[in-house]
């Protein structure tokens, strides 16, 4: 065994998920920072306001679509190498690393292009025709956004297939530095040289750049294995197995798309007919709310994901070495810190809504923009603790090769509730209805999510450890 898997195999849970799974924690809030800075910077600069924020909020599902195809490709190869890890099959992790980076730059580039041809509908779809002002500054945005795409879905989908290489740190420091040089250069592009939505994506796109550097640097010098020329094949079986995997990370972040497409259509048609936001002064205000609503709830699903996901290395590698008490101990460890994180959220946006939007440039919108926001945080978030709780547990059951029960519980969220009470409470509650869609969604989910995690709960209690 190397370093890494004699710890994986025998050190403390507590100590292991300290150190994989807040690096981890970091990795991806400081990914989710990428686009929160931006919006950050762009509701504060005068010359754009609430509708760069709109803009920012019509483009964002779209990141996140590439963000779904990396975190596919990396969190399925992280799984799956670090089952082979644990059964002792080097040869075979080998070849996974090989194909998941193939995968990741063959992605990258196929979507970005994809951005760049079908530009104006895919704005549309999203939403971005709120306002003429709105789609216009949601066009100059995603041109150089898909720009960086390619860079953007390699970096991501690298992260956790460094973490199961057993570098942990060195996958949050990429990610870092990344998001550090975005930080530092909005300000510079947004109010000094005042390049607006174009520079806002540019220091995005910059950044994303760095953190692709740095993995490539990595991927020189990995610990676990050693790349060769053989290494870059992609077998039919291997690329199956590590999309299998990683389905239910891209289902969870493709469905969410599908679900902020669905809420930003609601929105413009109830919106429409609202007394107030169907006036052309204010038609924007709903939109450019709800996103920021949902980055703040995108950094608390990068702090549950993130700890579920660092957790992945540590669960593959021993239910590959047949330890299920240690599988056992670390799954009631986890479910038991996302609770804590969604209380902690649940009081924050319920106690401390105008704090949060005052943020995002609050001080310069009216009274009917800090009404609207304030209700939907504490309307759009009252069951965050369920939400988080229900993430882990497909995480949980993703990283132990369960691909099924993770995708399935994973698509009754996203999509047929998700999606479903999106499209449906807005009919009859109009505006109040897209916010109370993701209540209603996490609250059923739970009911199933309950009946897994017992079921997992009892499979692990008779399933013996393998002796060594």
């Amino acid at each position: 065994m190397t370093e890494t898997q004699t710890l994986l195999a025998s050190e403390k849970i507590g100590r292991l998920m300290r150190r994989y799974a807040m690096p981890c924690v970091i990795s991806l809030l400081v990914g989710a920072l990428y686009n929160i800075v931006d919006q950050l910077f762009i509701a504060n600069a005068s010359y754009l306001g609430s509708y760069g924020n709109a803009a920012n909020t019509v483009v964002f599902p779209l990141t996140v679509v590439a963000l779904a195809a990396a975190v596919c490709i990396g969190d399925g190869a992280c799984a799956f190498i670090s089952i082979l890890l644990g059964e002792g099959q080097p040869e075979r992790a080998r070849r996974v690393f090989g194909a998941a980076i193939l995968m990741a730059v063959i992605v990258g580039v196929a979507l970005g292009a994809l951005y760049l041809v079908f530009l104006e509908p895919l704005v549309t779809v999203f939403g971005g025709r709120v306002s003429n002002e709105t789609f216009r500054l949601s066009k100059e945005y995603f041109f150089w956004i898909a720009l960086g795409v390619p860079f953007y879905v390699f970096g991501q989908a690298m992260n956790p297939v460094i973490r199961a290489d057993g570098s942990p740190r060195y996958a949050m420091a990429s990610t870092l530095l990344g998001a550090v040089v975005n930080i530092v250069l909005d300000p510079v592009f947004i109010f000094a040289f005042h390049w607006g939505m174009a520079g806002a994506a540019a220091a995005t796109v910059l950044g994303q750049l760095v953190t692709a550097a740095l993995a490539v640097r990595y991927l020189f010098r990995l610990k676990s294995v050693k790349l060769e020329r053989a290494s870059f094949t992609l077998q039919k079986k291997t690329v199956s197995r590590i999309l299998s995997l990683g389905l239910c990370s891209f289902l969870s972040q493709i469905s969410l798309v599908a679900a902020m497409a669905a809420i930003n259509n609601m929105i413009r048609r109830c919106g429409a007919l609202d007394p107030v936001f169907g006036q052309e002064a204010y038609a924007q205000i709903p939109m450019a709310v709800i996103g920021i609503v949902m980055k703040f709830f995108q950094i608390v699903i990068s702090v549950v994901v993130g700890l579920a996901a660092g957790c992945i290395p540590i669960v593959g590698f021993n239910v590959g070495a047949g330890r299920p008490d240690r599988v056992r101990s670390l799954f009631t460890r986890l479910l038991l810190c996302e609770a804590a994180v969604g209380v902690v959220a649940l009081l924050i946006a319920e106690a401390f809504p105008r704090t949060l939007i005052g943020a995002f440039g609050a001080a310069n919108e009216g009274a009917y923009y800090t009404a609207f926001a304030v209700k939907s945080f504490r309307v759009y978030l009252c069951t965050v603790v369920f939400a988080c709780i229900n993430k882990a547990a497909f995480i949980f059951l993703q990283a132990m090769g369960k691909a099924f029960a993770s995708t399935a519980l994973s698509m009754l969220r996203e999509v047929v509730f998700g999606v479903g009470f999106a499209l449906l409470l807005p009919v009859f509650l109009g505006l109040d209805g897209v916010l109370w869609s993701m209540p209603a969604s996490d609250i059923l989910t739970a009911v199933a999510s309950a009946i897994v995690i017992v079921s997992t709960y009892r499979e692990l209690d008779k399933t013996p450890p393998r002796l060594p």
